[in-house]
């Protein structure tokens, strides 16, 4: 298992990803930011004082920052964005454009310090690989964050059918009382979910009780 620090890296050399926040009428909003820089374990990035984004962010730290790169990897980042303090904000653009030469031909001269520094140092870190077979995936935390655990579990009422296991489309349902499903290769899909005939799987983590099963039950 991979650490923060590789996990944030893999957003920095993908540098252009996925921005969510919410913007001022509760809907989510996205935008491809760049990740400006990685270290011990944070996320530095910018924006200037005038966007919506810049806005967004100091009405709701609330931030989800994700990136594909060209192994079909992603990480998903959930977590909250503070803006440096005033004292520390020059010298971070300085030193985010001195990283990032690119930056001097969008804000040449003074107009860099338009801009104000972010940093995410606590969140919630899902890891994916599709690159591999059967496919891989990973979760982390950092900071002040908890990881939070996701996915499907078999519960002690498995009556051990094998239904979960021949359906699901990663084969990573083994056998046993109760079955066991492989987490690091489970792909959420939620077939087992749906297909056991006595509903001996349960949802792990967010919404429990939603979606529910899709094709309901026989009367």
């Amino acid at each position: 298992m991979m650490g923060v620090q590789e996990y944030l890296e893999i957003l920095r050399n993908i540098r252009d990803c996925a921005f969510a926040t919410i913007d001022c009428t509760g809907a989510p909003a996205v935008r491809i930011i760049d990740v400006m820089l990685v270290e011990e374990g944070r996320l530095y990035f910018c924006t200037a004082c005038g966007k919506d984004f810049y806005a967004e962010l100091m009405a709701n730290p609330a931030v989800a920052v994700t990136g594909l790169n060209k192994e079909w990897q992603t990480v998903r980042l959930m977590g909250r964005a503070e803006r440096l303090a005033d004292s520390e904000q020059k010298a971070m653009i300085d030193r985010i454009f001195h990283e990032n030469p690119s930056m001097e031909g969008v804000y040449p001269g003074e107009a860099r310090y338009i801009l104000e520094a972010f940093v995410i140092a606590e969140g919630r870190l899902e890891f994916f690989d599709l690159g591999k077979s059967p496919i891989c995936r990973e979760s982390s935390s950092f900071g002040r964050a908890e990881c939070e655990e996701k996915g499907f579990r078999v519960t002690e009422t498995c009556i051990g059918c094998g239904t979960c296991a021949a359906v699901c489309p990663q084969q990573c349902i083994a056998e046993g009382e109760p079955y066991k499903i492989a987490a690091a290769h489970c792909l959420h899909c939620g077939l087992c979910f749906e297909s056991c005939p006595v509903e001996a799987i349960e949802r792990l983590g967010g919404d429990r009780g939603a979606g529910g099963r899709r094709f309901g039950t026989q009367d």
